[in-house]
């Protein structure tokens, strides 16, 4: 797969469903990227509790390389209306040490398949234009561009957009 750093197997990696024992790393993981500035709106990463009722039971892992956590991939539900119960957002973070790895490949191919086989139409997610390397991720995954939605927020005291995303399961 273009852009993928094969330095590192990818057969050395496994994606597994995610434990309360692993939030620890999943919060490290996170909060690192929270401090790239390009990852995420959030500036403190959320409490264990908030995360787990946050993401989707079932749809929560962890890619783990010898023994390590090298990232992580959740679902959450993007409404609480019925109509919309098939449709949930992606978040895929991966430790700095494994980007370019396959590590977010793994955790996202993981994702979709775990979405199809549980009935979900609709995945899609909102990231930042500057962060390249996500895009291109979910691009590969079969996600599709909707569109930007400019100056949706504000992080820090600068406006900020996103590249919506989604991906529809096949029929």
């Amino acid at each position: 797969m273009a852009g993928v750093n094969h330095a590192i197997p990818p057969e050395t990696l496994a994606v597994r469903p995610m434990l309360a024992a692993d939030l620890a790393d999943v919060r490290r993981i996170y909060r690192a990227g929270i401090e790239t500035g390009d990852a995420t709106f959030e500036t403190v990463v959320p409490r264990r509790e908030v995360l787990q009722r946050r993401w989707l039971a079932g749809h929560r892992w962890v890619a783990e390389r010898a023994g390590r956590v090298a990232g992580w991939a959740a679902l959450s539900p993007v409404s609480g209306r019925a109509c919309y119960h098939g449709v949930a957002e992606t978040s895929v973070y991966v430790a700095a040490a494994e980007r370019g790895t396959g590590v977010g490949t793994a955790l996202l191919r993981h994702t979709v398949l775990a979405a199809d086989d549980g009935g979900l139409w609709t995945l899609q997610t909102a990231i930042f234009p500057e962060n390249g390397p996500s895009i291109a991720l979910h691009r590969g995954a079969g996600f599709r561009i909707v569109g930007v939605r400019e100056r949706i927020g504000r992080l820090g005291d600068r406006w900020r957009d996103t590249v919506l995303m989604e991906r529809r399961r096949p029929d």
